[in-house]
């Protein structure tokens, strides 16, 4: 028993490298910034309720994961750390519920594969350190097919409560997104539909909901309609031709790059699990292809749907490098491109790197050493891989690799001081009397493309971040004309507009471009 607690220790030891990080944290503007903003707003209005931006209400979207963003910090103190702890749990719960996948739909042996591949793809492991919604409903995803494939084998009324709960959780977050993966899982529900018909069922689809239902009760007073016909809103825009619209085979080219390094051994597992057991095939084959076929059909396609599918596809990956490594006719050439090509393409890349881009790039002395690093270990493991390795060997060294360059990276800050030099520029304006002791406003004319060029989603982009910055963070005014004698404020005026006897420039630095602080004499 001693000795089970103690392996249990050590696997969820392992994923530490992976998950965690210390250092300083900044965020990007979209979208964690954005809902960081309003975590923030919800904080410090204590409007629990309404979205907002800059006073006015947002309703295009739920309030679900500022909702966690507001209440975490509400919990552990309004710091950085805290804005992500809501995507870390859901990042642990996902690896867990990938591992158990693994036991129920594969076998036993070399469950703890699954979720390591999972954690070293980049799409996961890139939005597992972003506060947003999408890994948090991804895991609700998971944790419904976990559920489908559990009342399979035991026909539980937990996991029937289960699976209910988890589509109005994951509505809550994603809204009418959570149809994709339900009409990806009808060939399953169709099998064994029976389960439906319980009342379990339908007690945890009502328990799902409650959020959802609690949140539009309480905003239908703040609004001339029913919150649902606003997010049908969002919905026909995201349906039509819009910013994010791409062409129909963007997921065909798209996966492949960000579920990098294990793709190749992901499609090889989809085509091989496609005459497994029906009830196998079903999650691990049709569930996948379905589900991107309906993401391609719709007009909006964005990197991060694909999370969805994600733990999926890692299993996928389990299979692949089984059945590659395992076919004589086709060792030589995976032999070749793992071993080979792989190694000499990333090492090439690095020299590269160090001979053109070092100098433009502007990382730092930590990003540049912890980010070669990871890259050679890379290299050096999968250069490693024998022929004459068995099975076990080969998954080792294929999974030591992509591991260390994903440990590496985390601990660089590369995924997680994504606006460097903007926090610390801000973290020296802060250190000021100035902005210790002042509240700074904005100027909201500057959301708007101005006379001067200044581009709107670089100036929105630029404000998130500096807002997030900024100690005492004021309201949004419509011009400078409405300050106050004395009063702070962002504003993207050119020095022109500026500097007169009634206004005078704080400070400007081209890190913080177009946004410069003033002051009203």
């Amino acid at each position: 028993m001693l000795n089970i607690k103690f392996k249990r220790f050590l696997k969820f030891i392992l994923f530490l490298p992976l998950i965690f990080y210390f250092g300083k944290r900044s965020y990007i503007a979209f979208d964690e910034g954005y809902y960081a903003l309003q975590a923030r707003w919800i904080l410090e209005k204590g409007n629990w309720t309404v979205p907002m931006w800059w006073g006015d209400s947002i309703i295009d979207r739920t309030i679900g994961v500022q909702f966690l963003i507001a209440k975490s910090q509400e919990i552990f103190g309004e710091k950085v750390f805290a804005a992500y702890l809501p995507t870390t749990i859901a990042s642990i719960l996902m690896l867990i519920i990938t591992y158990k996948l693994h036991e129920e739909l594969i076998d036993k042996k070399f469950a703890i594969v699954s979720p390591l591949i999972l954690s070293t793809t980049y799409l996961w492991f890139d939005y597992s350190h972003l506060a947003t919604q999408d890994l948090i409903y991804s895991c609700l995803v998971t944790i419904g097919i976990f559920s489908l494939v559990k009342i399979k084998a035991k026909q539980s009324k937990f996991y029937i409560l289960l699976f209910g709960i988890w589509i109005g959780l994951a509505f809550m977050l994603k809204t009418f997104l959570v149809a994709v993966p339900l009409l990806a899982l009808l060939p399953f529900l169709f099998k064994n539909r029976i389960f439906i018909f319980t009342k379990f069922f339908w007690i945890g689809l009502i328990i799902g909901f409650i959020p959802y239902l609690f949140w539009a009760y309480s905003l239908s007073s703040y609004l001339d309609k029913n919150v649902i016909l606003y997010l049908f809103d969002k919905l026909s825009f995201l349906s039509k031709d819009n910013p994010f619209t791409n062409p129909f085979y963007y997921y065909f080219w798209n996966i492949p790059i960000t579920f990098l390094p294990w793709s190749l051994f992901s499609f090889i597992g989809i085509v091989s699990n496609s005459s497994e057991s029906k009830n196998n095939k079903l999650i691990l084959t049709y569930f996948p292809l379905i589900l991107i076929l309906i993401l391609s059909i719709f007009s909006t396609k964005t990197p991060y749907y694909p999370l969805q599918i994600s733990s999926i596809l890692s299993l996928n990956s389990y299979v692949g490098i089984k059945y590659l490594f395992s076919t004589k006719k086709f060792q030589s050439i995976v032999f070749f491109l793992t071993s080979k090509l792989i190694p000499l393409i990333v090492l090439s890349s690095v020299i590269i790197y160090f001979i053109f881009f070092k100098s433009s790039l502007n990382f730092t002395t930590k990003e540049n050493i912890f980010a070669i690093s990871g890259l050679v270990s890379f290299t050096i493991a999968w250069s490693l891989i024998k022929k004459e390795h068995n099975i076990k060997k080969i998954i080792i060294n294929l999974i030591i690799g992509p591991y260390l360059l994903t440990s590496l990276l985390l601990q660089s800050g590369l995924f997680t001081d994504r606006s460097r030099e903007l926090r610390e520029k801000m973290e020296y304006l802060s250190s000021l009397d100035i902005l210790k002791s002042q509240i700074i406003k904005v100027d909201k004319s500057g959301f708007n493309i101005s006379k001067s060029g200044v581009n709107n989603e670089k100036a929105i982009s630029k404000l998130i971040r500096i807002s997030l910055l900024t100690p005492n963070l004021g309201d949004g005014i419509d011009s400078i004309e409405k300050l106050n004698q004395s009063d702070l404020a962002w504003s993207t005026l050119s020095s022109e507009e500026i500097e007169t006897d009634s206004y005078q420039i704080i400070y400007e630095d081209q890190i913080l471009s177009p946004w410069k602080l003033i002051r009203k004499n």
